[in-house]
Parts: C-alpha cells; sequence; structure tokens
C-alpha cells in the first residue's frame, strides 16, 4: 500500500485503554477522514493479536498501518509500514530487511540533515517535531516551522509534522511544507470520528 502525499495520520492512544476501545477507536477514527494509522504501544503485553487487529481495520478500509519501533512485529504481521525514531534501528538495514515497496518513515525531530539522509537511505517520509506543547510527549524537543519550509524545497518524499496538532494550528504547518499531520490525542482524546473530521477541511484548501 503506499504512504498519502497529504492527509491526517493518526496516532494510537494505548494507555489505560483495552484492546476493544483501541480498535473501536482506530475504526471511528477511519470513519472520521484518517489517511493512516500508526500502532505505538507501550503498554499492552499481546501486542501481535491488537496489532492483527488493526491490520484487518486498516486493510477493509484501505488504509495504510506503520508499526512503531519494532521491526520485528511489523514484519511478522505483515505490516504496510515501519515507523523508526532516532534509537530505533538503523534505516539501511531496515530497508535490506523489508524490502523496497515496504512503507518506513523516519523521525528527525527539527534537522533538516537528517531528514536528507534518510531519503538518501530510503525512506518513505520523513516526520519532524514537536512543533506545539503536546501532551503524549511533553518533553519532546521543539522544532522550527520554518524547517519544514526548508524540507519542502530539499526532499521528494511525503513530509509529517507532529507535536500539539490541532485544527486551530494545522494549517500553519501544511503552509510551510508539511503535506501530513501526525496527531494522539487531537484525534482520540474524545469522539475520534467527529474530532478527525475536524481537521479534513486544512487539507482541502
Amino acid at each position: 500500500m503506499n504512504f498519502p502525499t497529504s492527509g491526517l495520520y493518526a496516532i494510537t492512544q494505548t494507555e489505560t485503554k483495552s484492546i476493544e476501545q483501541i480498535t473501536a477507536a482506530v475504526t471511528a477514527a477511519i470513519r472520521g477522514g484518517v489517511s493512516v494509522i500508526q500502532y505505538r504501544d507501550k503498554i499492552h503485553r499481546d501486542h501481535e493479536a491488537l496489532a492483527i487487529e488493526l491490520l484487518s481495520i486498516c486493510r477493509k478500509n484501505k488504509v495504510p498501518l506503520i508499526i512503531n519501533d519494532n521491526i520485528d512485529l511489523a514484519e511478522r504481521i505483515g505490516a504496510d509500514g515501519l515507523h523508526l525514531g532516532r534509537d530505533d534501528g538503523d534505516i539501511i538495514q531496515a530497508r535490506q530487511r523489508l524490502g523496497k515497496r515496504f512503507i518506513i518513515g523516519i523521525s528527525c525531530y527539527d534537522s533538516l540533515h537528517r531528514a536528507i539522509e534518510a531519503e538518501n537511505h530510503g525512506a518513505s517520509y520523513v516526520a519532524f517535531g514537536r512543533f506545539f506543547p503536546s501532551s503524549s510527549k511533553p518533553l519532546a524537543a521543539p522544532a522550527r516551522i520554518d524547517t519544514l519550509s526548508k524540507a519542502k524545497s530539499r526532499l521528494h518524499i511525503p513530509i509529517v509534522a507532529i507535536g500539539g496538532i490541532l485544527p486551530e494550528n494545522g494549517a500553519q504547518l501544511l503552509q510551510a511544507g508539511a503535506g501530513l499531520l501526525a496527531v494522539i490525542g487531537g484525534v482520540f482524546d474524545n469522539n475520534p470520528e467527529l474530532s478527525a473530521q475536524r481537521y479534513l477541511p486544512l487539507f482541502q484548501n
């Protein structure tokens, strides 16, 4: 499955939630218009069962499922993609292991150099952030909005912005050069379907 060039990129919110609650929330978010789902989970023991369920939901709706950090899980369940942070593994090795058709995203924080290097090594997309205060990652280092503009002029792969993004502040990130907005709480804190729908007008301008 191809990675989209624009749209809402929803990252699962798994803390204190059951498998049933997570799958219901993801289903609702997709109904609301989400373009990508990332399964990020530091809590559940049965990652594989939940990941397989999420993959089934995403496949039915033709939405790519990206696995955060866990290359073994991504490969084992046949997910559409893998997302790697600074300490999560090497893009070159991941690409060699997973093949050229697999989606691989790289967190680049505020580093244009890291993004250019990631693209040169086979990344499918890059993510910058955080751009605004975030309850999901309150200690994450801030990124500058002009980094998106510089990245847009240098890169040939989709650009994702992340960190405290709401319908009220997302437009400036898209105008600066992001193609996708990655959101956790903005979608999953309350009524995922309706919350996702509130972002969609940003992508119609």
